[in-house]
């Protein structure tokens, strides 16, 4: 299968979440994590922002950016001095990469920018040669291409690649696309940007609809080479695609896809707590694959398909991405199997007639409780069994 990269993007495009600021030595704890997951690009921050920023894409680049490391990124806008700020941010990494960023939506152009087309194209060959200048791996990003024109939106792409640019970034930057429309533009970029077999397509989406995750899957599917997502999901408003979402997605089905992505997904929810602690940001327990949730059921007709075979309801193992085994969480939907497990579990000698008796208290209770606990069982065994 064709193999894809993963660009994660936590520490600048995750740290725009509201509230969220990485210190320089969170952004570096971070960061190993994120090497112990095999992640192969990090995009470490936007490093003329501030200098703690700077600080923490350098620290990184020191540390991390060694020629068997990950590939180290700056964002930069499409000013000379973005630019130079990144590459003295990233001057220790033996692969660093300038990401160069300009909008190419006329909504963008008009309102924000106050440039024309053409003053674009000229803006993104300039800016994009002087990046190339100063490193090898440069990325162009096209700020809102999912509401540029398409054949304005190829030609900047033809332009920056022409200027260097080795990625080609396409930004669903307020979250507006539908997958079958961000496939069809990947498609457009495939087919039409003069030069694009030797460059990477690569995805970057956001979740205003709640789409980002299907979005990224669809857009690799269409031939993107590499999909930029966070941890947690955490970014800008709703956030950007999840990092867990779109690996777990590939690895559980890839015939679907036709690509993979070599990620060691043990240290998944390892790297979801870490993030999760330092963003305070608090990871929603129905949140796919790293939520408290993920991995527990209490419907008493779930609990006896997963005590007879856990392939009934659960299409990945937990232990996958470094979950515990599955939990059988005891509620007044539980039934007489998950119940007898608990008590087998417990080490609790009852008998048949007994255990009825418990079971009958035990929905009587479960209907009464917003949630039953261990203690629970053994108070209701012990009363009844003596």
């Amino acid at each position: 299968m064709r193999r894809i990269l993963l660009n994660d993007i936590t520490l600048r495009d995750g740290e725009q979440s509201p509230g969220v600021n990485f210190f320089p030595e969170e952004k570096l704890e971070i960061a190993r994590q994120l090497v112990n997951m095999n992640v192969p690009i990090i995009e470490a921050g936007f490093a003329v922002a501030s200098e703690s920023d700077f600080q923490g894409v350098n620290r990184i680049a020191m540390e991390l950016g060694s020629p068997d490391g990950p590939t180290i990124c700056s964002m930069a806008r499409a000013h000379k001095r973005d630019i130079e700020c990144a590459y003295e941010a990233l001057r220790p990494a033996a692969k660093p990469r300038i990401q160069v960023v300009l909008a190419t939506s006329d909504l963008h152009l008009e309102y924000k920018l106050n440039l024309t087309r053409e003053q674009v194209i000229d803006l993104t060959r300039e800016t994009v040669a002087f990046a190339r200048s100063l490193v090898e791996d440069v990325e162009f990003a096209a700020e809102d291409a999912t509401r540029s024109d398409l054949d304005f939106l190829c030609s900047v792409f033809t332009v920056a690649g022409e200027s260097g640019a080795r990625t080609l970034e396409i930004p669903d930057t307020v979250g507006y696309s539908i997958p079958t429309e961000y496939a069809s533009i990947v498609k457009t970029v495939l087919a039409k940007v003069a030069g694009v077999k030797d460059m990477v397509v690569s995805t970057h989406c956001h979740d205003d609809l709640g789409l980002a995750t299907a979005n990224t899957l669809a857009g690799l599917a269409a031939g993107a080479g590499q999909a930029e997502c966070t941890i947690n999901g955490i970014g800008e408003r709703a956030g950007n695609a999840s990092m867990e979402e779109v690996v777990m997605a590939l690895k559980t089905r890839p015939t679907q896809f036709g690509v993979q992505a070599d990620i060691n997904t043990k240290a998944i929810l390892e790297t979801s707590k870490l993030v999760e602690a330092l963003s305070r940001m608090r990871v929603a327990p129905n949140k796919a694959i790293v939520g408290e949730n993920a991995f527990k059921h209490e419907s008493g007709i779930h609990q006896h398909g997963m005590l007879c075979n856990s392939e009934t309801y659960q299409i990945i193992e937990p232990e996958t991405v470094g979950a515990r085994k599955f939990d059988l969480m005891l509620g007044k939907l539980s039934g007489k199997h998950a119940l007898r497990t608990k008590i087998m579990e417990l080490s609790l000698d009852i008998g048949p007639q007994d255990f009825d008796k418990v079971y009958l208290s035990f929905k009587d209770l479960s209907a009464k409780k917003k949630m039953i606990v261990d203690d629970d069982i053994v108070n209701l065994v012990n009363r009844i069994v003596g």
